[in-house]
């Protein structure tokens, strides 16, 4: 479930959480992305049954001035340990390909990589903006890397490692490289 807004007003929660309850009632895992969230909307959400939260954060703090200016980074830190700290699974990731280094990239999936997460099963969720296969290969290797990283009571074998958007600009053979390199799934756009 997604909305296209900074982040729900409270009027808008009753529906959310209405939504939610509705698809747990089918026996489905329930994932939202709302945006920004406020104190005690996490809150709602976990009690309703939400089980995935997706933010991402985009790129690297270093990076983060060149291409957002509407929120601060820890903005979106802080809806993510609101997430947290409701016990929802957190599905985070950023997009490569927007002019950023590759010390930006590596910082990003770094961040990524030091997420506390809740269950081991976080999703990382790297999306793409250009076509240049060693860009997807790297950064998907990496990103498969540090999803084992060690957290101090177990490694996070469990992380998904996602591909999003830019789909159609990949051949298969890039397709096939990065799920060499550690993708667990794409998704068709």
């Amino acid at each position: 479930m997604g909305a296209a807004w900074r982040g729900p007003k409270q009027r808008d929660m009753d529906k959310m959480t209405m939504m939610i309850r509705a698809v747990k009632s089918l026996g489905m895992e329930t994932c939202a992305t709302l945006g920004l969230l406020k104190p005690g909307q996490a809150q709602q959400l976990g009690e309703a049954g939400l089980d995935y939260y997706n933010h991402n954060l985009d790129t690297a703090p270093e990076f983060y001035e060149e291409i957002i200016t509407t929120r601060q980074y820890q903005d979106r830190l802080d809806t993510l340990q609101q997430v947290r700290d409701a016990g929802i699974n957190v599905c985070c990731g950023g997009i490569v390909g927007m002019g950023e280094t590759r010390l930006s990239r590596a910082g990003l999936i770094a961040q990524l990589a030091n997420l506390k997460l809740i269950r081991n099963r976080c999703r990382s969720i790297i999306c793409a903006s250009q076509r240049h296969a060693v860009v997807w290969h790297r950064s998907t290797g990496s990103a498969r890397v540090c999803a084992y990283h060690y957290s101090g009571t177990d490694y996070h074998a469990k992380a998904m490692v996602r591909l999003s958007a830019g789909r159609r600009e990949m051949s298969d053979a890039i397709q096939a490289l990065c799920f060499l390199a550690g993708a667990n799934s794409d998704f068709l756009w």
